[in-house]
């Protein structure tokens, strides 16, 4: 049976929170090896609750833990590293001279001091892929200031550019900046991985939350950059789409998303319009862009007249883009999400695995989080050394 794809690499992480943890489990779930090192405290998370997931633990004793760290923390080991005791950065050391990835996200310059740096390591281990993960990168005038998720929402320009124009600035739901941050730091470790294979030699990766945040303002930025005009939040409305938004119906709301001509007139079809799309204003896109708050309005009224179910229903059998606006529970309960197995639950906890299929080589999702210090300060395949 084929392995992981990432089977035999050796991953310390040197993180917590969230963005440099989702690097770690990324690389877990495509089955390297990550011993998470913590603080005699723990990794934050396990206190941001509730709610918490009491699990035993080998002494006997229980473990209180919240979701969010299981959220973020599959497949891995843990070892708890006082940084005050000179024998546990021995031993911290040492497991890195023979890693093949650091991940952390230590303040600018902040590892120094205990020898952990990526130039300190290096000569140690020339090899060694060491991603460290910043508000703001390594450089800059902002470098040395912290940085959260939330905060950098604000200052990448994405908080500008959702919720109702009529109201306040909104952040996305989720820690989408450290997601995404975290998404890049797999691609940047892999890449310089991929780069060893060559030269032999490892490098220092630089990963930034603000630099994530902007880089993935997409269109929006890049309408900014070519147009000259600054972009702000349209509520549920596209900036370079009509009609690609949220409408009423008789019994709540459906999302439309018409991304061509020949689906917004069978859109018009089903709504009983079929003369809009022979009106020159209304005939393209760039045309229906321009006279968007005259169109919008005739949709609406429309679409309020039936129940969400029956319109839905119709604009698929027309080939039309629409949905439902699905709580969480509904959408893990989606008969989609359960023909693709995207629920799991490793030893018991319940979770959502690494949205990966590789066609020859599988992922690992059958070891849930780690209780805090029970890992070895070794890994696997030590003894073979």
């Amino acid at each position: 049976m084929a392995e992981p794809p990432l089977t035999g690499l050796r991953v310390v992480e040197l993180a917590r929170i969230l963005a440099g943890p989702w690097i770690g489990q990324t690389l877990a779930d495509l089955g390297a090896e990550v011993i998470k090192v913590e603080s005699p405290e723990g990794d934050d998370t396990r206190r941001w609750g509730p709610p918490f997931i009491d699990r035993p633990r080998a002494d006997g004793t229980v473990e209180r833990v919240a979701a969010y760290f299981h959220a973020a923390n599959r497949g891995k080991t843990s070892v708890l590293c006082d940084f005050k005791d000179a024998g546990d950065l021995d031993r911290l050391r040492g497991l890195i001279d023979r890693a093949d990835v650091v991940i952390e996200n230590f303040k600018v310059g902040g590892l120094r001091r205990f020898g952990l740096d990526y130039e300190t390591l290096a000569v140690r281990n020339p090899g060694l892929v060491y991603a460290s993960v910043t508000g703001f990168g390594q450089d800059g005038p902002r470098a040395l200031q912290p940085g959260y998720d939330f905060l950098i929402q604000g200052l990448s320009g994405i908080m500008d550019l959702t919720g109702d124009p009529a109201g306040e600035p909104q952040k996305v739901g989720v820690a989408w900046i450290d997601i995404f941050t975290g998404l890049y730091g797999v691609i940047a470790v892999q890449a310089a991985l991929a780069e060893r294979e060559r030269s032999g030699r490892g490098q220092h990766l630089d990963l930034s939350l603000l630099d994530c945040g902007v880089a993935v303002l997409a269109n929006q930025a890049t309408n900014y950059l070519l147009g000259g005009t600054v972009p702000h939040r349209l509520g549920n409305a596209h900036p370079n789409i009509v009609p690609y938004q949220l409408f009423p119906a008789s019994d709540g709301h459906l999302i439309v998303a018409c991304g061509n001509d020949r689906q917004f007139a069978a859109l018009c079809r089903v709504l009983g319009l079929p003369h809009l799309p022979a009106d020159p204003d209304f005939a393209t896109n760039p045309a229906r862009v321009a006279h968007r708050s005259r169109l919008v309005p005739m949709l609406a009224t429309a679409t309020s007249q039936r129940p969400r179910a029956d319109l839905i229903a119709a604009m698929e059998a027309a080939g039309v883009p629409a949905g439902p606006v699905n709580d969480v529970a509904e959408a893990l309960s989606d008969p989609q999400i359960a023909a693709r197995a995207l629920r799991i639950a490793p030893e018991g906890i319940a979770g959502l695995r690494t949205p990966i299929r590789l066609g020859r080589s599988p992922l690992t999702h059958n070891r849930a989080a780690p209780a805090m210090g029970e890992g070895e300060w070794a890994f696997g395949n030590d003894a073979g050394q």
